[in-house]
C-alpha cells in the first residue's frame, strides 16, 4: 500500500519537536525536512488549522498544539484498567483466600468496577457497579487521600457523613485526620465502618503520570486480620498494587512493603 506523501511529511514535521527543540522557525523546519518554505508553510497551515501545531505571534516560531494532548489523553483513558488488573487481582484473591475489589472514584463515592471472590467469601455488600461512600470505606479513603487539595475540597463540600455502623467516622475533622493517616501508612483501612463484622484494607493504583486512578482492596471477617495477618495482607496488597501500577506505566519507586 503506497504512503501518502503529504501525510508522511506532516507526521515528520511533528516528529521534529521534542524536549530539546520545543519550538522551531519555518526556515529551520524547511532545512530539516529538505523542503522549500512554501511547501512547509502549507503543511504547517493545515496542522495549525486542526490544532496539532501552534504559532507564537511574537517570535513566529511553531510548536506542538494542544490537540496532541487531547489525543494522548483519549488514548491513555482508553486503556481498560479492568483487563490490566484482572489477572493480578485473581492471583491476589487465591494467595490471600479473600475477596478482592477494584474501585474508582466517581464524585463523592467510589464505584466497584471489578470483584474477585474467594471460595470462602462472605462479603455481601460489594458488587460491580455498586457505589460505596468515601468516608466509611477503605477504598474511598485511599481514593480521596491522594487527590489534589482542590479536588478534596470540592468533594467534601456539603458532604454527608452518614453513619453506616457504630464505628463510622461522622465528622469532617476526624475524616481529614484519617486521610492523613492513609498517606502516612500507604494504605487505608475500614475497621467495620461500612459493614458490621467486616474489615477492609486498600491501597492506591498509580498511572503513568503517578496519579492515583483506582484503588484495590481485600475484605474479610474482622477475625481474619488478627495478629500478624493484617501485615501479611497489606504486604500482599502492596505487591499486587505495584504490579498493576507498573502495567499502567507507573515508573516511580515501588510501594514500601
Amino acid at each position: 500500500m503506497p504512503i501518502i506523501q503529504s501525510v508522511e511529511r506532516a507526521f515528520k514535521i511533528l516528529d521534529l519537536f521534542n524536549e530539546f527543540t520545543p519550538a522551531l522557525k519555518i526556515t529551520e523546519i524547511s532545512r530539516q525536512m529538505n523542503l522549500n518554505k512554501s511547501t512547509v508553510h502549507s503543511l504547517l497551515k493545515t496542522l495549525k488549522e486542526y490544532g496539532y501545531i501552534k504559532q507564537d505571534t511574537e517570535t513566529g516560531k511553531y510548536s506542538l498544539g494542544m490537540k496532541l494532548v487531547e489525543r494522548s489523553s483519549l488514548l491513555m483513558n482508553s486503556i481498560d484498567i479492568r483487563s490490566i488488573a484482572r489477572q493480578p487481582l485473581v492471583e491476589l484473591s487465591k494467595a490471600a483466600n479473600l475477596s478482592v475489589h477494584l474501585v474508582v472514584l466517581d464524585g463523592q463515592a467510589g464505584v466497584y468496577i471489578d470483584k474477585v471472590d474467594s471460595p470462602s467469601a462472605v462479603i455481601g455488600y460489594s458488587r460491580v457497579g455498586r457505589r460505596v461512600p468515601v468516608h466509611s470505606s477503605a477504598v474511598g479513603k485511599v481514593l480521596l487521600a491522594y487527590q489534589p487539595q482542590d479536588v478534596q475540597n470540592d468533594i467534601l463540600r456539603n458532604y454527608r457523613y452518614v453513619k453506616q455502623t457504630d464505628r463510622t467516622i461522622v465528622t469532617k475533622k476526624d475524616y481529614i485526620e484519617e486521610l492523613q493517616r492513609v498517606i502516612e501508612n500507604g494504605y487505608g483501612i475500614d475497621d467495620e465502618e461500612n459493614e458490621p463484622g467486616i474489615t477492609c484494607l486498600a491501597i492506591p493504583i498509580y498511572d503513568y503520570k503517578a496519579r492515583v486512578m483506582a484503588a484495590i482492596s481485600i475484605s474479610a471477617p474482622t477475625a481474619r486480620f488478627s495478629g500478624g495477618n493484617i501485615h501479611t495482607a497489606i504486604t500482599q496488597l502492596k505487591e499486587t498494587g505495584a504490579v498493576i501500577s507498573r502495567k499502567l506505566g507507573y515508573s516511580s519507586p515501588i510501594f514500601q512493603v
